[in-house]
């Protein structure tokens, strides 16, 4: 028997999501801006307290991408998350090409698939930076915690976790 999950209701136990974070209307443009503010020198300093750029490299296509991405610190590693496909191409033990704060280097990268991982590590990144936690829908209980339901469903419309530890 092969695994046929598809999206759905969340009552099936095969339905997957749909997706929760969305990209903006002009994410393109938007990418190419801030890309270049984060290779600008005094302003890649500023900005570069919240944003990282990635350099990936498709596992199949071979195309190069240049991806803007918002990181929490966290024992001087950065986390971060995504539900969307560029994630895929980030390996545990592959490093990956960064650009922080302005300067260029590389990183070690591990990354996290399991719902506990990626609901506990979510969890910091969305109290650490609200815009975060809003850009994946996942909202606050009286305590200030992330929603369970919320980070869960994050979880089964795809979203992973990673740990960038910069060289």
């Amino acid at each position: 028997m092969t695994d046929q999950s598809v999206r759905g209701k969340m009552g099936d136990s095969n339905a997957i999501p749909d997706p929760r974070a969305q990209t903006l209307a002009l994410q393109g443009l938007a990418n190419r801006v801030v890309r270049g503010l984060l290779r600008t020198p005094v302003l890649s300093r500023a900005m570069g307290g919240r944003l990282v750029t990635l350099y990936i490299v498709g596992r199949k296509s071979g195309r190069r991408y240049t991806i803007p991405v918002a990181y929490t610190r966290d024992d001087g590693d950065l986390l971060i998350g995504t539900p969307f496909g560029w994630g895929r191409n980030l390996r545990t033990g592959e490093p990956v090409e960064i650009r922080l704060k302005g300067r260029r280097r590389q990183a070690d990268v591990r990354v996290y698939t399991s719902e506990a991982d990626v609901a506990g590590l979510y969890a910091t990144m969305c109290r650490d930076n609200k815009a975060f936690a809003n850009f994946n829908k996942i909202g606050f209980d009286a305590d200030g915690n992330p929603n369970p339901e919320e980070l869960h469903l994050a979880w089964m419309a795809g979203a992973r976790a990673f740990r960038l530890t910069p060289r």
